[in-house]
């Protein structure tokens, strides 16, 4: 799995290089099908935009994005919103697969 960190029209500091990384990082926890995170970290006047791609096998793709003052308050939240996105997928990948059918037994 990749974790791609980037910045855009704004150099992105080591610290918060590697708070992103490590916090990608545990998504995998939560689905295991990922095969790339990518960041992309941005600044407009008083704001900072921070938001993730993460994509999935068979061409899916979940992103979460957020507006503040605090780099670090917006990466997690960040990661809250993904971590409720993937749950939502394997439930809903993990239901499909056992189909209710109707029960002819009786």
């Amino acid at each position: 799995m990749d974790v791609c960190v980037t910045g855009r029209h704004v150099e992105v500091p080591e610290d918060v290089r590697d708070y992103a990384q490590d916090k990608a990082n545990k998504l995998p926890r939560f689905y295991d099908r990922i095969h790339g995170i990518e960041v992309v970290l941005g600044h407009e006047g008083e704001q900072f935009t921070a938001e993730m791609i993460v994509r999935v096998d068979h061409k899916h793709t979940f992103v979460a994005s957020e507006t503040g003052p605090d780099t670090f308050a917006l990466i997690d939240l960040i990661i809250d919103k993904l971590e409720r996105q993937l749950t939502k997928h394997k439930e809903k990948k993990r239901n499909h697969k056992h189909d209710s059918r109707p029960d002819y037994s009786e």
